[in-house]
């Protein structure tokens, strides 16, 4: 791996352990609610960025394009909707591991089997190592029974992230398409799908009162998901997804950080014992 995309990768995880913080804040909020203010928010943030790409000359999505950005936003729905309602039940720390360490060994394994892709012994030790530190970090402790529905959610979550990895990996390379277009139109389907849902009668009467709970929470991850992900799809675009992928996992010691500290959930040195098998998976991943 290049240092521009282990830079690219690193400065990706941070940024995305921070908006997952916001979102475990709001877990108590309606999910569907909060996931769709967070999109339309984004939307209106991030559309001089997008508009700004295109009158520098950038090239605008075909029907094509348009086709294959609708099936990542559904995958990425699925995803956002899942890890909401994981939050709801278990900590960050618990919750993110399980998340992020099943997503990218599943995404790793298609691209070795299906995608052609080979990463040498060290790469494959280093993908291993951070599997494995994921999954101890996701088992530091006895769950308790509220924690096992958060178990549940954070594996449904993993396999969504195993499946946008690999369809956002041929997005933006073997399709062509620009990963700020690809971001942005997620953002905005995302936006359309649940609008329907938030203006019904069900939600209509919770959308202030989350707004004003949760507006900082809002804005703040309406920046820094799409950036998140930007930095990795530009990763994406010149590096293996079996190398970006579980090398972007350096989160799960941000976000286990966060946990322990500002959200007082405990236990904070042994996972933090169980995250430094990352970081040793991150070394090598990067020497390979």
């Amino acid at each position: 791996m290049s240092p521009l995309a282990l830079a690219l990768v690193l400065a990706s995880a941070v940024a995305h352990a921070c908006w997952n913080l916001m979102s475990k804040q709001a877990a108590e909020a309606d999910g569907v609610v909060f996931v769709w203010m967070v999109a339309a928010a984004s939307t209106l943030v991030w559309t001089p960025v997008a508009a700004g790409y295109l009158l520098l000359g950038g090239a605008g999505p075909s029907w094509a394009d348009l086709g294959v950005i609708a099936a990542s936003t559904t995958l990425h729905l699925g995803y956002f909707m899942l890890l909401q309602r994981g939050y709801r039940h278990g900590d960050l720390s618990m919750v993110y591991p399980i998340a992020r360490g099943t997503g990218p060994l599943l995404a790793s394994l298609v691209a070795v089997l299906f995608l052609g892709e080979r990463p040498g012994p060290v790469g494959v030790a280093g993908i291993l190592l951070v599997g494995t530190g994921v999954l101890l970090l996701g088992a530091a402790r006895r769950p308790s029974r509220r924690d096992l529905g958060g178990i549940g959610f954070g594996l449904a979550t993993g396999l969504f992230i195993a499946a946008y990895t690999v369809w956002d990996k041929q997005v933006v390379s073997a399709f062509a398409v620009a990963p700020i277009l690809l971001n942005y139109g997620g953002d905005l389907g995302r936006t359309l799908v649940l609008t329907s849902p938030v203006l019904g009668a069900r939600r209509r009467g919770l959308i202030l009162p989350v707004w004003h709970e949760h507006r900082a929470r809002v804005l703040g991850a309406a920046v820094l998901m799409p950036l998140s992900y930007l930095l990795a799809l530009t990763a994406f675009t010149f590096s293996p997804i079996s190398v970006v992928a579980p090398v972007r996992e350096v989160s799960v010691l941000v976000a286990v950080v966060l946990g322990g500290r500002l959200l007082a959930e405990g236990d904070l040195t042994r996972r933090l014992l169980a995250a430094c098998v990352i970081v040793g998976g991150v070394v090598t991943i990067a020497l390979g």
